[in-house]
């Protein structure tokens, strides 16, 4: 974005822009997205040159002209020509460890993105053309067939005119192109180590964007016109009904890509501009169980560790989606899942199968609730019993019941921090005195960003950050260094490589039992815990933070909550 920024200035001062240009070409530059040339005819610029010689000089990259290309074409079998001439793009040599490309929008990250997949493990060099004579280069190069390839493809994929034709609406989802396209576009998202793909109707535009390591990030932007081929293509992998269009559908596709396998959940809701569709892509490599390694301190592993092996009880995860408290009661079951005990689990999906488990999937629509299904699982005489979620009275009601008759309970409840749990089950209708009998600990938890090792940069913390810090860490050294994200090839310049946990753990011994006896609120609750060792999240996030692992402002952006 600053990049972004310092550009537009630069462009500003160029062209001599008045304020009322220069909020529209920021508007089309940063709202819209527009390519870069398109972004300039919004405004009635088109002398190329001047624009890419801003560009040279701003980002540091060498302007080739058509003299410059090559006469003899680089071979490039898994590179689409449709997508070389669209996004006026050309490499022009290739070599064992570098790749030199001309490029007309080098601010493009989407198709930056998709260009460095396509030359994985390479280093990338890049050269500023202008649009046509890239376009001119690739015809004379690669041959008609490029051009044939682009107006077939825009031609085809023209659905606005055939929104209701369901059956010209399957074939173009069938059609090669569009099945490669989705293809290139989940390999891409799971080489990025993805794990959402969030395909996004809007009025002039279709995004495809992905979440690694729980942030967005721009992967492609197809031509709206290949937005309905395009959801069709995903709800017919998904065995949804293409011709519902005005509810929400959810679905699953199994699909494999070389050695790996991926189950990916699909759901469908509509928006005023068309389908949005979301996949969360499940692949079983990349997961965790071991608790060990979700990033608990030894001290807080230990605890839990010993308090699940306890015969019956209810241990509670919370935190918002996305948190990894599946995870973390993932790795509790692989703990526990010996030939001695029966573990049955009850979830809503069931996201991934572990052995010597049996995992029950509840299907509202023909009855099979949780609640429902939990009473006829506890005649399963099982020893633990996972609950996906408390949601309502009835399955905290029968999660409570089996904590006191001889079961080990886990569950997950939505709430901000572990004192909130008390809280949150009163509103449901729970009484105290069962709470304070059946509840072993409350564990709440965030994912932050890891920083990469390979690029991360050490600094003097600032009098500000200390402050900060040492609301929390009160023995904290003042001469204390912290790191910062930089970026590099290997993290894919985030400064950032995987995620793990910051946890806070709050003990249900004598002492909190009486207060939730009492009825005490959740600051009363947490306050009394505190004597007892109980820390909240931001203390583990900071400590975190101090030992390297991690940056403040990812701390901070994971528990504003708990740091107001």
């Amino acid at each position: 974005m600053e990049e972004r920024t310092c550009l537009l200035d630069a462009f500003q001062r160029e062209f001599n822009l008045d304020e009322e240009h220069k909020l529209r070409l920021q508007h089309a530059f940063f709202i819209e997205r527009l390519p870069l040339a398109e972004a300039f005819e919004e405004i009635a610029i088109t002398d190329e040159s001047r624009i890419l010689r801003v560009m040279s000089k701003q980002l540091e990259l060498p302007i080739l002209v058509r003299e410059d290309y090559p006469d003899k074409p680089v071979l490039l079998e898994s590179v689409s020509m449709f997508f070389l001439r669209k996004h006026a793009i050309l490499p022009i040599q290739v070599e064992s460890e570098r790749v030199r490309v001309v490029i007309n929008d080098p601010m493009n990250l989407p198709v930056l993105n998709a260009v460095s997949s396509y030359f994985a493990g390479m280093e990338l060099s890049l050269y500023l053309g202008q649009r046509e004579e890239i376009r001119t280069a690739i015809d004379r190069l690669y041959g008609a067939a490029a051009r044939e390839a682009e107006e077939q493809s825009v031609m085809t994929l023209d659905a606005g005119g055939f929104e209701d034709d369901l059956e010209h609406l399957r074939g173009l989802a069938q059609e090669a192109p569009i099945v490669r396209l989705v293809n290139v576009l989940i390999s891409r998202a799971l080489d990025m180590r993805a794990s959402d793909i969030h395909f996004e109707p809007f009025e002039r535009a279709f995004h495809v964007r992905c979440r690694v390591d729980g942030v967005l990030f721009d992967l492609d932007q197809p031509q709206k016109t290949m937005q309905s081929a395009i959801i069709s293509r995903l709800k017919l992998m998904a065995n949804l009904n293409i011709a519902e269009r005005r509810l929400p559908q959810d679905g699953k596709i199994k699909i494999r890509f070389g050695s790996r396998e991926v189950d990916i959940r699909v759901s469908t809701v509509p928006t005023i501009y068309g389908e949005s569709v979301v996949l969360r892509l499940l692949a079983q490599e990349s997961v965790e169980y071991d608790l060990a390694n979700l990033g608990m301190d030894k001290k807080d592993l230990d605890y839990l560790e010993g308090l699940i092996e306890r015969p019956y009880g209810m241990v509670l995860v919370t935190g918002p989606t996305g948190s990894g408290k599946t995870t973390t009661l993932y790795g509790v079951l692989k703990k526990l899942n010996t030939v001695t005990r029966k573990i049955i689990t009850v979830e809503d999906p069931v996201e991934y199968q572990i052995n010597g488990i049996n995992q029950v999937q509840v299907k509202p629509q023909i009855g099979l609730t949780f609640g429902n299904t939990l009473r006829s699982l506890v005649r399963q005489d099982p020893d633990v019993l996972l609950i996906g979620e408390i949601r309502d009275k009835e399955t905290a009601d029968i999660a409570i019941e089996s904590a006191l008759t001889g079961h080990l309970v886990l569950s997950t409840l939505h709430t901000n921090d572990a004192p909130g749990a008390i809280t949150r089950l009163r509103d449901i209708g729970i009484e105290s005195f069962l709470m304070a009998d059946s509840l072993l600990t409350v564990m709440a938890q965030r994912l932050i960003r890891v920083l990469c090792p390979h690029c991360k940069e050490e600094y003097k913390a600032r009098e500000e950050d200390r402050g900060k810090i040492g609301d929390y860490l009160p023995d904290l050294e003042p001469t204390v260094s912290l790191y910062r994200n930089k970026g590099c090839e290997r993290c894919g310049y985030t400064g950032y490589k995987g995620r793990q946990g910051i946890f806070e753990i709050l003990p249900v011994n004598e002492v909190v039992k009486s207060a939730i006896v009492a009825g005490k609120d959740a600051g009363t609750i947490s306050r009394i815990a505190s004597e007892s060792g109980y820390r909240p999240l931001a203390h583990n996030g900071f400590q975190k933070v101090v030992e390297g692992i991690t940056t403040l402002s990812e701390v901070l952006r994971v528990t504003s909550l708990s740091v107001q």
